[in-house]
């Protein structure tokens, strides 16, 4: 199931208020995104009875945050409500701004036997290779600027905070990673770095949302 609203999921089938439909100026890519949405929409009514009330008790949404919701692939977060989805290539989900594509999150997972993300090593290690080896391209500079960890509901995350620099492009982001469910998460959310200074509160609530929901 996936929801947009103003409140988190409660462990209830949903009603025909909370279903999805696709605006008459998408693309023919954000088209089909939205259909698996739909589709999406109505398998988790079935499923939503079968998640434990735990792992989706309501609670209240910052202010001017929606919450978006996807039971069957496991994973929750909060995007900034003036936000319009968008079908971002090789990601499960994704919201951009309206005005500023660049600023935008996407979330993409894939198979892993790991089961907690300290089986990858230690936080400093595994943020230097991730943005370093695999988020920067070779004539990119990189600069990390935090790291944080934390805990939730009994699972693990790291958040951190970093930039990347060409010659005629910047940009600043955040990322969380996660395992779970036989999946190792990834959450990225950033803008140009030249409006990182206004954004990066905004964004670091997104960033900080991230659940990864049991199935």
């Amino acid at each position: 199931m996936v929801t947009h609203s103003n409140e988190l999921a409660r462990a209830t089938p949903f009603s025909l208020q909370n279903c999805l439909t696709c605006p008459k100026e998408t693309t023919s890519n954000e088209e089909n995104n939205c259909k698996r949405r739909q589709l999406l929409l109505g398998v988790g009514a079935v499923t939503a009875s079968l998640v434990p009330t735990s792992s989706l008790q309501a609670e209240e949404i910052p202010q001017n945050y929606k919450a978006f919701v996807d039971i069957p692939d496991g994973y929750s977060y909060y995007y900034p409500s003036d936000w319009r989805e968008f079908d971002f290539r090789g990601h499960d989900s994704a919201f951009k701004d309206r005005f500023l594509q660049l600023q935008n999150v996407r979330v993409r997972f894939i198979p892993t036997a790991k089961t907690d993300i300290h089986d990858l090593g230690p936080i400093e290690e595994v943020v230097y290779n991730l943005v370093n080896h695999v988020y920067a391209a070779p004539n990119q500079m990189v600069n990390i600027i935090d790291m944080q960890e934390r805990t939730t509901d009994g699972k693990n995350y790291y958040t951190f905070e970093y930039t990347l620099t060409s010659s005629n492009y910047a940009s600043a982001s955040f990322a969380t990673i996660a395992i779970g469910n036989g999946r190792y998460y990834t959450l990225v959310v950033g803008a140009l770095e030249r409006r990182w200074r206004r954004v990066r509160n905004k964004l670091k609530v997104v960033a900080d949302s991230f659940k990864v929901l049991d199935i």
